[in-house]
């Protein structure tokens, strides 16, 4: 009996681990295209973004972008939140998100154009 409850907690956890995915998901602002991608499945610790922004088919190269990512406060968890800022590199802005916990985070991408106007997109990853 406790080699099977060992077999079906290591079976649910193998489940968890294999169901996080790498992020590719493509979200629109005020006209603008914002393609954010990660290159391997999220986990808890250092994670690399990249964030693709276009207008009209052509990628804009000279925005300014901040991402927040956060897990609202639960019983007995307090707010969390991580920031990473946008560095343009090879036709996209790179950044790393360093999330303390597996869960659902919550994001808000915000980037400022040439035309000094602010947008915003909003989604939410779980791993």
């Amino acid at each position: 009996m406790r080699n099977l409850f060992k077999l079906f907690i290591a079976l649910f956890l193998s489940a968890n681990i294999l169901n996080a995915d790498a992020i590719n998901e493509k979200l629109e602002a005020n006209g603008y295209e914002l393609e954010l991608i990660s290159k391997r499945d999220l986990s808890a610790g250092s994670n690399e973004f990249f964030a693709k922004i276009t207008k009209d088919g052509k990628v804009v190269e000279d925005a300014k972008l901040k991402a927040k990512f956060f897990m609202p406060e639960m019983p007995g968890m307090p707010y969390m939140e991580h920031e990473g800022t946008g560095e343009f590199q090879n036709g996209s802005y790179r950044f790393i998100i360093n999330f303390c916990m597996n869960g659902t985070w919550q994001y808000n991408i915000r980037f400022k154009t040439s035309d000094e106007k602010v947008h915003s997109v909003k989604s939410s990853v779980t791993f």
